[in-house]
């Protein structure tokens, strides 16, 4: 949870930071948006790949999470360097935003990511992946509803003080409390580091794990048209649509918190293997949701808006979850959660943001905020975003195709062992 929270805000909060006190340049935060996903999706392979030839995840998660949220507190304070000239400050924050989410992928993704895989199995990670897909909706909310209200009330330094201090106290309590699975071996190649390391892009492994690939594309096409719109959706309630924080943040945390419950009939369906007509639903929520969102104004018609997003949001993270982690190698557990960090997060926070930058420059709208002129996103963005959420449809054909093989070859194999 205090993963997530982090996470939320960075993913939130950071851009909306960005915009009121450094520049209302979209392309600043796809400039942020885009290093840090490269930095966390190197800082996930190389850290993965050490948990598991080391066989443990417990001193990733510690000095990560401490780390991580020192940092948050570190970007907080670049509220306080000149603007100008802009270019100076935009690389302070861009450098600020990548170290720390160095770190926030060394405890969350190399870390935290593996061990859950360690300690569930393929019984019981429908819920798993339920808990896994509450956690960032539950930190949304919090990072929405309580984060408007701390930023309405005391700006935005002591927030990220506060938040920061949040996870780094956590770091310390799993110090005490979190231990490694027992059954947990550590994994040498006999080539040493750098050739364990490139063992997972030889072509052999793809080819061993292609359902698992489908399914990280369906990942990466889905998390390219979320982050076409997510980064921006604060921005655009706040600017284009003139609402406070805490209203904004309101409107978020019901609709998010009301698609929660969704996870809870869907885990039956997960833990039976039924994947595919669970995305189909996501995919159909997210872009009726998102339409919803781009047609109207009013506050009620945006609420069911959002709750069709967050329906295709939790559903898509609760079902992705537990199909990966059923798929993983044992034995490259961590190496595994790199490789599903390009598809999940570097690539779409690469493309996602720059598609947003293309899309607001061009049919955004000018807008003087306090003072200050700059270019704010429209309707346009969600009506972009529900159109490329359409193609996670493509790669969801093979993926039913491999899954079905799959299931069936695991019938046989039962019937024979009986």
């Amino acid at each position: 949870m205090a993963g997530q929270i982090c996470w939320n805000i960075e993913n939130s909060w950071f851009n909306t930071f960005v915009y009121d006190k450094i520049a209302k340049d979209p392309a600043i935060i796809s400039w942020m948006v885009g290093v840090s996903a490269i930095v966390s999706t190197f800082a996930t392979f190389v850290i993965g790949t050490w948990g598991d030839r080391a066989g443990k995840r417990k001193p990733f998660i510690v000095v990560g999470y401490i780390c991580w949220g020192l940092f948050t507190m570190v970007f907080g304070a670049t509220e306080f360097i000149p603007t100008n000239p802009l270019i100076v400050a935009a690389v302070v924050i861009v450098a600020a935003d990548a170290i720390m989410s160095f770190f926030g992928s060394t405890g969350y993704d190399a870390g935290f990511n593996p061990w859950t895989t360690d300690i569930s199995n393929e019984h019981n990670r429908g819920k798993l992946g339920g808990a896994f897909a509450a956690m960032p909706v539950l930190a949304t909310i919090f990072g929405a509803v309580v984060s408007g209200m701390i930023v309405d009330a005391i700006v935005f330094f002591p927030f990220f003080m506060l938040m920061g201090g949040i996870v780094s106290v956590t770091g310390v309590f799993t110090l005490i409390a979190l231990k490694d699975d027992p059954g947990l071996k550590a994994r040498k190649n006999a080539g040493g580091y750098w050739r364990q390391f490139a063992e997972v892009f030889h072509i052999r492994t793809v080819m061993a794990n292609k359902e698992l690939f489908w399914v990280f594309v369906i990942n990466c096409v889905y998390f390219t048209a979320f982050n076409v719109y997510f980064p921006y959706i604060t921005i655009y309630l706040n600017n284009y649509l003139s609402m406070s924080y805490t209203l904004s943040g309101t409107l978020q945390g019901i609709g998010l918190l009301a698609a929660i419950f969704m996870t809870i009939p869907v885990s039956r369906y997960i833990n039976k293997g039924k994947m595919v007509p669970v995305i189909f639903l996501a995919v159909v929520a997210n872009f009726a949701g998102l339409l919803l969102i781009s047609l109207f104004s009013h506050i009620a018609v945006l609420l069911i808006g959002i709750f069709g997003a967050g329906i295709g949001y939790v559903l898509m993270v609760q079902t992705i979850t537990a199909w990966v982690k059923n798929l993983y190698p044992e034995e490259m557990r961590g190496q595994f959660e790199g490789i599903k960090m390009i598809f999940a997060v570097c690539i779409p926070m690469v493309v996602g943001p720059a598609i947003s930058s293309f899309v607001i420059h061009h049919y955004g709208v000018h807008m003087e905020i306090n003072g200050v002129a700059g270019m704010v996103p429209t309707e346009s963005l969600f009506i972009v975003s529900a159109l490329i959420t359409l193609f996670t449809l493509l790669p969801l054909l093979p993926a039913d195709k491999h899954v079905k093989q799959r299931l069936r070859t695991n019938v046989k194999k039962s019937q024979l062992e009986v």
